[in-house]
């Protein structure tokens, strides 16, 4: 049977891709959906005034594109790429785009990943240049005293899922490409993401137990959400999970033995299964507040859902998850036949939608299940509309 090829979700301008599968269609949805977002000029390290912009929405959609481009060969990903990293860095290596280094905030540096590829596939010293200014960020970020990095300055004290995804992805590459024998910072990088689930796991016996992990913890534990043992926030966000495991699978991928590496290997060992049971058992898919499935106010949400079919799929097709009885891959691809035939949306104009993407979810506030929950099912969207998410 044919592999499904890499498929391309949007819904937070995010860009997933599917490495395997079932797809009896002749046009990947990849395909569809990478030039649907291109058509609409988005991912393009702009904001919708036209204006230079650093945002992580568009570092994943570039991160999507470069996977895509590399199966296929088609020129047009690459160009798109480059020309959208081009608008927020200048000639001399400046990031624009209204970054700065001093709000100390990790979703800019999803962008960082592009940075690195293009110099790696140009050696222009700019792309250098621009990525030498994320890692210096790193270099000074706030911390925890466990040496988890703040997810932003304005949070103090707190490490998110998302954090993990935005920074620590961009963080091993870069010591890949330039520092491949530095042993502290690989043993940083593990333990950022090690760090993280010890923090945020769910222990047997709490309410709603499904061994996955919390949104994100307050290791002052002053946040109104902060549970008293370890700080965590109250609710699992699929979501929030679904960055940390794309990064898990993407951070293997760069890891080098002796680095921790068993570490990160057994934290997605150890999830995978969890995740797999989690989905709904009739549809496949994921509800947005995993912790409360079936809840008024809750539903099927998308793009978490999207992150654990790539997740799963690719944790299975590397070698770091091992399937002996196919359920793993099961579960992915009934969870990927629901969403292309429940939240794929063929717009007038050829291009492809997405709907069921939740439209915020952040622990800026009391970060329970009413931040989540919505009184009903969530609007569709007609294309794949950045959507505010911190």
């Amino acid at each position: 049977m044919p592999r499904l090829s890499s498929l391309l979700f949007g819904g937070i301008a995010c860009a997933l891709l599917v490495a395997e599968g079932v797809m009896a269609q002749t046009r990947s949805y990849a395909a569809w959906a990478a030039e649907s977002a291109m058509r609409r000029g988005q991912g393009k390290g702009l904001d919708a005034s036209g204006n230079s912009l650093v945002n992580y929405e568009h570092g994943e959609l570039q991160w999507a594109l470069r996977l895509l481009y590399e199966r296929t060969g088609n020129q047009t990903y690459y160009d798109y790429i480059l020309s959208g990293a081009s608008n927020v860095v200048a000639d001399d290596g400046t990031v624009g785009g209204r970054y700065s280094l001093s709000d100390y905030s990790l979703d800019p540096l999803r962008t960082g990943p592009t940075f690195l590829y293009l110099y790696q596939q140009t050696k222009d010293q700019k792309w250098k240049t621009a990525a030498d200014t994320f890692k210096k960020q790193l270099e000074t970020h706030p911390r925890t005293a466990q040496g988890q990095f703040w997810h932003k300055k304005i949070y103090p004290y707190q490490g998110w899922l998302d954090g993990v995804y935005m920074g620590d992805v961009f963080y091993a590459q870069y010591v890949k490409d330039f520092q491949s024998t530095n042993v502290s910072a690989w043993g940083d990088i593990v333990n950022q993401i090690a760090n993280m689930a010890l923090m945020s796991i769910q222990v047997p016996g709490v309410q709603n137990y499904n061994g996955l992990l919390y949104h994100g913890y307050d290791y002052s534990k002053k946040a109104v959400w902060a549970a008293p043992d370890r700080g965590h926030s109250p609710e699992v966000w699929n979501r929030a999970l679904g960055w940390y495991t794309m990064a898990l699978v993407d951070v293997l991928d760069i890891l080098p033995d002796g680095s921790g590496r068993l570490q990160v290997l057994n934290i997605i060992q150890t999830l995978a299964p969890r995740i797999r049971d989690a989905a709904d058992k009739a549809t496949g898919v994921w509800w947005l507040v995993m912790t409360q499935p079936g809840r008024e106010g809750n539903y099927f949400e998308s793009s978490g859902s999207a992150m654990f079919v790539y997740s799963l799929l690719k944790a299975v097709r590397k070698g770091y998850v091992a399937d002996y009885d196919g359920s793993i891959v099961r579960a992915a691809t009934k969870a990927y036949n629901y969403m292309t035939a429940n939240w794929v949306i063929p717009n007038p104009d050829g291009t492809m939608g997405w709907t069921n993407t939740v439209m915020v979810g952040s622990l800026s506030g009391t970060g329970d299940y009413q931040v989540f929950a919505q009184p009903s099912t969530p609007t569709k969207r007609a294309n794949l509309a950045a959507i505010t998410s911190k």
